[in-house]
């Protein structure tokens, strides 16, 4: 079963990682104050595709092409009907959806200074909304 997520292409420090996925649709979006990165005029949003049995070499190589000469404030992720991926700057989570945590996730990308509302591949987010 196919991944699908979405990749920012201002987020990538190495563009190569976008040959090893289909590009399903593209959306730019202007860059505001709460998006926290001024030095990118926008967002150019990527959904894409990738075959299953490729999720793991692929999550390893957006993991390195990340960003971060200015900020490690990047995260990407892709996931099936059974497993999610949340990739950060050299670091991977795995999520089983059919018991979905995501708080070590969660606060993995807060310690980086990604605001906690930009978290949103989580459910749980409606938790730290209100905490």
């Amino acid at each position: 079963m196919n991944f699908r997520g979405v990749i920012i292409e201002e987020s990538l420090g190495d563009l190569a990682v976008l040959e090893d996925v289909a590009i399903l649709s593209t959306k730019v979006e202007p860059v505001t104050a709460d998006h926290k990165t001024p030095w990118v005029d926008q967002w150019t949003l990527h959904t894409i595709e990738l075959p299953e049995h490729r999720a793991e070499e692929i999550a390893g190589k957006l993991s390195t092409a990340l960003d971060s000469k200015h900020s490690r404030s990047w995260y990407a992720d892709f996931k099936n009907e059974d497993v999610h991926y949340v990739v950060f700057k050299d670091r991977v989570f795995k999520v089983d959806l059919r018991e979905p945590v995501y708080r070590k996730a969660m606060e993995y990308g807060v310690s980086l200074g990604i605001p906690w509302y930009q978290l949103d591949f989580s459910p749980e987010i409606e938790e730290w909304k209100r905490e």
